[in-house]
């Protein structure tokens, strides 16, 4: 289980490292702009901190907050809903 605040402790690996390339690509997009964090989280309206814990991917920082760093920096999002499997039976999936 990911360190955060208000994280359920269902979180799959998956939706970690999803928050996790999120927070990747808001800091290559920030040092990419040249700017530091001070900047990103004036330009945000947020503290410092904020940034850092967006840029590490902890799992607790508000949706808004880090969606709204990509949105400084041009970065666009596409959400995606996967295929389900087929159902299983008897223990084995179809081929």
């Amino acid at each position: 289980m990911a360190k955060g605040k208000r994280i359920s402790s269902d979180i799959g690996d998956d939706a970690i490292d999803a928050i996790k390339a999120f927070g990747a690509a808001a800091k290559l997009a920030r040092t990419t702009a040249g700017e530091g964090q001070a900047v990103a989280a004036a330009r945000l309206g947020v503290h410092v901190q904020t940034i850092a814990r967006i840029e590490s991917g902890e799992p607790g920082v508000a949706i808004g907050h880090v969606l709204g760093m990509l949105a400084l920096y041009g970065i666009s999002t596409t959400l995606q809903q996967r295929q389900q499997q087929p159902p299983v039976e008897n223990g084995e999936r179809p081929a």
